[in-house]
């Protein structure tokens, strides 16, 4: 059985019995209609688990069930977990955030970026080198094929940097071959940033990002169901969206986890169970320790939980008002501005798929939501991020 965390009665730890189960409401009604398949959600404070309830069917083509220990795609929330492994080699000294990529993969070290005006493009050389800090916080001028329709977004999409079939390397090696859209450190732009990132724990480590991400992360963590693939006597608990999304009609098309992964993407490759996940919250949470095993030193992750864009623009549909970006995950930088609730402090990410998860210092407060819906992500993420802090009483 998978390790989990401590339980408590929500009113032992602050939270509203009622607001919980409003919470559990809102969420089965939407399956009942038919807007998503299914939902696993979890809230902790201070360390205990007070709500982990299941919703709806694991693979709606059968009406399988969803259990709460149902597997998931997270894509983008492999992020933050590529994130620590960067910055566990960083505490051991074996890099700096200062340092240019280019010390490590130097495919990147004379990176050219596009000017572009109607649609032409010229290429000019980078005004400075791209680095660590830049990679970890999307300040990096790299993109991502589907933000935009643009040269450069179409030159990523002709070079196929997405495919399945490459190592980690090869697509460095296709993304040092492309321009970047905007001179590195000037502007935050969502991005494959993460990616080069898990090269670099690569070459750093000198073992694959899967081989390090589990002796390092996963097993001392104690998330044992998390990966980049699903091994086949746990298929059975793979979370499945509908086949059509309700809204649009569309054809749903995810990751395909039940075999080992060629690219382990450090950007949106793996899978994890809500359980999992929230130990790797509570590890964020305890300053990097989690038990009796840490990971990284308090500090480290202060400074990987603060603002680094400062002035820095970006474009306004993935950061919300009032927030920032640190190193791997987005962080609230005013109480206000943002149409949800939350604290200064506070920090988030989520996956394309519809996952979501955030850490609330201030609160002591962790959450995450599976789903396996990507149209409604966005509505998902708000309405849940609304009804837990409803249920916060002291």
């Amino acid at each position: 059985m998978s390790p989990t965390l401590p339980i408590a009665q929500p009113d032992n730890v602050g939270l509203s019995p009622d607001a919980l189960q409003r919470l559990a409401l809102a969420l089965q009604s939407r399956v009942d209609r038919g807007h998503i398949p299914g939902a696993v959600a979890l809230v902790a404070r201070h360390g205990k688990v007070a709500f982990h309830q299941a919703f709806g069917a694991r693979d709606p083509a059968d009406g399988a069930p969803m259990p709460t220990d149902a597997i998931f795609r997270i894509y983008s929330m492999t992020k933050p977990i590529v994130s620590v492994a960067v910055m566990m080699l960083w505490e051991e000294g074996r890099l700096l955030l200062s340092d240019p990529i280019g010390m490590y993969l130097p495919e990147l070290a004379s990176p050219k970026v596009a000017v572009i005006q109607d649609r032409d493009m010229q290429l000019v050389p980078a005004q400075r080198p791209i680095t660590v800090q830049d990679l970890l916080r999307h300040t990096s001028g790299l993109t991502y094929e589907f933000r935009g329709a643009t040269p450069v977004h179409k030159a990523y999409m002709e070079a196929r940097v997405a495919r399945l079939k490459q190592t980690n390397a090869e697509q460095v090696a296709t993304l040092a071959a492309l321009p970047l859209l905007h001179q590195p450190g000037t502007r935050w732009e969502y991005s494959r940033s993460t990616d080069v990132l898990g090269r670099l724990v690569e070459v750093v480590s000198g073992e694959s990002l899967g081989a390090f991400l589990q002796a390092r992360i996963l097993g001392p963590l104690g998330m044992t169901d998390s990966g980049f693939a699903v091994p086949e006597a746990d298929h059975a608990r793979i979370a499945e969206p509908f086949r059509r999304d309700p809204d649009s009609g569309t054809e749903v098309s995810l990751l395909d986890v039940r075999r080992s992964a060629i690219f382990e993407s450090g950007g949106g490759g793996m899978v994890a169970t809500a359980m999992d996940y929230a130990r790797f919250m509570q590890m964020l949470l305890g300053g990097g320790r989690l038990d009796t095993v840490r990971l990284l030193g308090r500090k480290t992750v202060e400074l990987m939980t603060a603002d680094h864009l400062g002035d820095i623009p970006g474009p306004p549909d993935l950061l919300p008002p009032g927030h920032g970006f640190g190193l791997g995950f987005a962080v609230r930088r005013q109480a206000g501005m943002a149409p949800f609730p939350g604290s200064v402090g506070s920090f988030f990410w989520g996956g394309a798929a519809g996952t979501t998860f955030w850490v609330d210092p201030v609160e002591r407060l962790t959450a995450v939501l599976m789903i396996q819906a990507p149209a409604q992500r966005e509505h998902y993420r708000v309405l849940f991020r609304d009804l837990v802090y409803a249920a916060v009483t002291d």
